[in-house]
């Protein structure tokens, strides 16, 4: 009988580079994120260069024995998706790339135990259990990494302070104590060589707060701001940074889908604590596909709007968001908007991308702009929305005129108007008065040479490949409009049923997408 043995040097090394950043930085976040998850309020780092070590101690919940055996082994961990930043078991185990030892002590209740840990070959990481050294005091667990170079940066009281403040900023920003407080009841304190790394609020001439409610929650669902300079600000501050549960998961530009004018003068930070659920394996970016996938781009089209208004206010917004499609696909586009909103009864995650309203009317967040009296999700960019409770009824009260640009010209709705609910999340209406914004399907093309993807979704757009063979013959042939929504629906699939629901639904797309392109059969006239 033969055994299955791994590589696990060719492990370690495929999930370090899994990970965005340098190897150094990733095992310090995802240190100080296992303390966090165990619920600590204080995390202390020491660096000392002359014996090479960094030790990282906090005062959570510490391990039982079963629990710090377990913690040795790959891909193993008592935590669950959702509950804090980290649920795969991968973080420290990275340690063992750079380390000649971990040392590992935790102590709760009576039990107080410790072990050393190493890579001593491709296929071998032996780990034993030793007398603890008095690494933790009262109850918590403290990590000591014996470092193979000795000019590693994990040594760098500097290094570690930037690190810390750069991926762990809403811990640092009183902006986000209210929200973080459900899950950091006492707050966090990061502890640097004995020196306490103090609040580092951002300071800028020009400052507006962002808030998202969903649902009838009368506390935010997330907070966060937008800052506007004098001067261009470094390409690592430039953008809107989203983080959860006090993590910086993302930032820039890009992922959101906006291209404001000076856009190296304005940065943010907003905190969403129920996409913890969303992460990926490496946490650092969002899932995109099923119920997850749903929820991460109902709160992106809802920060969209947010920040699309806030942006028309400061007269800094530049063109639509994402490109402008060419004109020939526009009558497609049209179509597929209308098989969304046919199948969003049955297929209800792409209601991501469609917008319900009461009474059987539907319409998708595309176009024209909208008003706040709409909205079951409250939006509120700077100053001029606010939120009056009666009951146990939420009612909305729009901007004054003077926050909202032709405020006069927006038709009245009526506000028992209901959004849909995705995820157990009611969607956003459109954004700034000044343009028509794109916050649902959008498509576009790209030239992707030896991928045998037809499409691919990003965020909230459809990527059609013009270099594909069926493409190229789609045009040959004049049937590019049924090759653009065969990738549509192929791209959407994920996102919409699991796996093994996939042709079903790529075969209702087809078949409500065809039967929009067929003339209407009239009845003939009796005489």
């Amino acid at each position: 009988m033969g055994e299955t043995r791994v590589d696990l040097l060719h492990l370690l090394e495929d999930l370090r580079d899994a990970y965005p950043g340098m190897v150094e930085e990733t095992i310090l976040t995802e240190i100080v994120a296992n303390s966090l998850d165990s619920g600590a309020s204080r995390i202390a780092l020491e660096a000392n260069p002359g014996e090479g070590t960094l030790m990282v101690r906090d005062n959570g919940s510490g391990m039982q024995r079963k629990d710090l055996a377990r913690y040795h082994d790959i891909a193993s961990s008592t935590k669950r998706r959702g509950q804090g930043i980290g649920f795969a078991g991968v973080g420290i185990k990275l340690g063992l790339l750079v380390c000649e030892e971990v040392l590992t002590e935790t102590k709760r209740g009576q039990t107080h135990v410790s072990t050393s840990w190493h890579l001593s070959s491709r296929h071998r990481a032996p780990w034993k259990w030793v007398t603890p050294i008095g690494m933790v005091y009262q109850q918590g667990t403290a990590v000591r990494m014996k470092l193979q170079n000795a000019l590693s940066p994990l040594l760098d009281a500097g290094f570690l302070g930037a690190a810390v403040a750069r991926h762990f900023q809403p811990l640092l920003d009183s902006t986000f104590s209210k929200i973080l407080s459900a899950h950091y009841p006492e707050g966090v304190e990061f502890v640097i060589n004995g020196q306490v790394l103090m609040p580092q609020n951002f300071e800028a001439p020009v400052k507006a707060p962002l808030e998202i409610r969903m649902l009838r929650k009368r506390k935010p669902s997330a907070v966060g701001y937008l800052v506007r300079t004098d001067h261009p600000l470094p390409d690592d501050l430039q953008g809107l940074a989203i983080s959860t549960f006090g993590k910086v998961i993302k930032s820039g530009w890009d992922w959101l889908g906006l291209t404001p004018q000076a856009r190296e003068r304005i940065s943010g930070l907003i905190e969403v604590p129920d996409l913890a659920a969303c992460l990926t394996l490496n946490k650092g970016d969002f899932i995109r596909v099923g119920a997850r996938g749903a929820t991460y781009l109902a709160y992106r089209k809802a920060i969209q709007e947010a920040v699309q208004r806030q942006l028309s206010d400061w007269g800094v917004i530049d063109g639509q968001i994402e490109e402008t499609p060419p004109r020939q696909i526009r009558p497609l586009e049209r179509d597929i908007e209308r098989v969304l909103e046919d199948l969003s009864d049955l297929f209800p995650l792409l209601g991501s991308l469609v917008e319900h309203r009461k009474g059987g009317q539907k319409r998708l967040p595309l176009g024209e702009p909208g008003s706040y009296e709409e909205m079951r999700a409250v939006i509120t960019p700077g100053k001029g929305t606010h939120v009056a409770e009666e009951e146990d009824t939420l009612v909305v009260q729009g901007p004054t005129p003077e926050s909202t640009p032709n405020s006069s010209d927006r038709e009245p709705r009526d506000p028992d108007d209901t959004a849909s609910v995705v995820s157990d999340f009611l969607l956003p209406d459109r954004g700034s008065a000044k343009r028509p914004a794109r916050f649902g399907l959008g498509i576009q093309f790209e030239d992707r040479e030896h991928d045998q993807e037809l499409g691919r979704l990003l965020e909230s757009t459809v990527w059609v490949n013009r270099a594909h063979p069926a493409y190229q013959r789609a045009v040959a042939t004049r049937s590019v409009g049924y090759h653009i929504a065969l990738a549509v629906g192929l791209a959407l699939a994920p996102l919409a049923v699991e796996p093994a629901h996939e042709h079903a639904f790529l075969s209702a797309f087809l078949s409500c997408w065809g039967e929009g392109g067929l003339p209407k059969k009239t009845k003939k006239p009796k005489r």
